[in-house]
């Protein structure tokens, strides 16, 4: 039902029909939550170049995982581990562009 109405809504507005993983039962990450918490949470201390520069640890998605879990405790709320997916997801959608 959850997912009909889901695609009802989109069809309805206009929006594309394609239903994400998560809400498919896939259980992939959510890279638009992920931007919407990258820029609320993490943005006021972070900008674009510190994604880009060519020193950098990160070199598989576990590794950014893990920076992103790190780096999440200095913010002013505690992520839960999708929402660290999330974030990660984003960041290697917009940035990264990692494989495995």
């Amino acid at each position: 039902m959850r997912l009909f109405t889901i695609m009802a809504i989109a069809a309805l507005t206009g929006c594309a029909t394609e239903v994400p993983a998560q809400v498919s039962g896939v259980g992939a990450s959510d890279a638009q939550h992920g931007r919407l918490l990258y820029e609320t949470h993490c943005g006021s201390c972070h900008y674009e170049k510190l994604h880009t520069r060519k020193s950098t640890r990160i070199d598989t998605l576990a590794a950014l995982k893990g920076e992103v879990a790190r780096w999440s405790l200095q913010t002013s709320r505690r992520f839960t581990p999708a929402e660290i997916d999330d974030v990660a997801a984003y960041l290697n959608r917009s940035h990264y562009r990692l494989s495995k």
